[in-house]
């Protein structure tokens, strides 16, 4: 007699109990961070989690803490590896302690990851590992750096990790490369949710930037990663071609005043615009195309978010480009180099009316596939597995 019940009567799994642990807490880490917690939570998950203040925009602690978790612990990690790691560590054990027990412990980015895969060997609850770019992909980095760097991230992965992470393919055969396990390893893109026109006008406007000027666009952190100075010299380049064209630069960081410096030295800071004042995913649909001059990425959540707004991207050939970027279709993959002559012909090329039309018209077409809910799938998919795995491991 068959008495399995039919799908409907079926008991739904339990909901899991989550600790989402980042540091950088801002850029596209945070905003991942952010909408996995409430994408979690959301599905009825217990998802707390713990930020560090030290490098945390103040856009990203309000809105992590207007998600409604249970719990959202601040403890002081700092980038760099140094005595502070001591105590972090420490606060990180006793939340685990205190707030537990958790099925899943999941640290985003290399602090946070190597702080929460620490542990004594043993029963333990499972790790995953996000690194949101190797650190070992900065190719400022040198190769001492690259060693260094190279054989920590091996040791935590092959010991500590029950788990790893990739967002892009370019990410996992860099982790390849590195000899880590094939086996405890995944790729699991990134998500957005569609950005939202109505802020496009508003955004022109606050710049006195007419309604039919061109706009390149350029969102993420002022950091030597993202390279903005980049776009601020090819622009120079630029300018005199495109007539009616005009750069938005969104983003804050510690090149910040290197980067107003070099626009105000260009003589073009009446069509070069810096602000902080938005976020990525309502900046974006205000950019005729999304300039992306990175030295390294993994997958970037800006690039996703240019995709999901429908427009055209023009990127250096870093980590998930390849994944986003059809070239020649949807947008162009210029060489990584300081030498900015093929990314401002780029540009130019792009801004021409019939080529500018053909980009826009496949970047709409291909908006929709880089979705929220489908990463936040295969996210719980994962978790479920290894706390099952767990469970049935404590009961042998």
């Amino acid at each position: 007699m068959n008495m399995e019940l039919p799908l409907s009567n079926r008991p739904s799994p339990a909901p899991l109990r989550l600790l989402e642990v980042l540091e950088p807490s801002g850029g596209g880490s945070g905003r991942h961070f952010i909408d996995l917690c409430r994408g979690m939570h959301l599905r009825g998950h217990h998802v707390e989690a713990v930020y560090s203040p030290v490098r945390a925009e103040e856009s990203f602690v309000r809105e992590l803490k207007a998600v409604g978790l249970p719990a959202v612990h601040a403890v002081d990690m700092k980038r760099a590896p140094g005595p502070s790691d001591v105590p972090a560590f420490l606060a990180l054990r006793r939340i685990m302690r205190r707030h537990g027990p958790f099925d899943i412990i999941h640290g985003h980015s290399s602090k946070a990851g190597a702080l929460t895969r620490l542990r004594l060997p043993g029963h333990h609850v499972p790790r995953i590992y996000t690194p949101h770019a190797f650190r070992t992909l900065d190719p400022t980095l040198g190769r001492g750096g690259r060693l260094i760097y190279g054989a920590i991230e091996w040791g935590l992965a092959w010991f500590y990790t029950d788990h790893l992470i990739c967002v892009s393919d370019d990410e996992l055969s860099h982790a390849r490369s590195l000899h880590m396990p094939d086996e405890r390893m995944s790729v699991i893109v990134n998500g957005v949710a569609p950005p939202s026109p109505d802020m496009a006008s508003t955004i022109r406007a606050s710049f006195g930037i007419a309604p039919d000027a061109f706009v390149f666009g350029f969102i993420g952190r002022l950091t030597a990663q993202k390279a903005p100075e980049r776009l601020v010299a090819a622009f120079r380049n630029v300018a005199a071609t495109v007539k009616n064209s005009h750069v938005v630069m969104v983003g804050a960081g510690e090149m910040e005043s290197m980067v107003r410096k070099a626009i105000s030295e260009s003589g073009l800071q009446n069509r070069m615009h810096l602000t902080s004042a938005f976020t990525g995913p309502q900046a974006a649909p205000a950019f005729d195309v999304l300039v992306m001059p990175s030295r390294y990425e993994a997958m970037s959540y800006v690039m996703l978010e240019g995709a999901a707004a429908g427009k055209p991207i023009i990127a250096t050939d870093i980590g998930g480009a390849r994944t986003v970027i059809e070239h020649g279709r949807n947008g162009f993959i210029v060489q990584n180099s300081d030498d900015v002559s093929e990314l401002a012909k780029t540009m130019v090329a792009a801004a021409a009316p019939y080529t500018f039309a053909r980009l826009a018209k496949a970047a709409d077409r291909l908006k929709s596939r880089f979705t929220l809910d489908t990463m936040l799938d295969r996210t719980e998919m994962l978790y479920r597995k290894l706390a099952e795995r767990r469970r049935v491991s404590a009961m042998a």
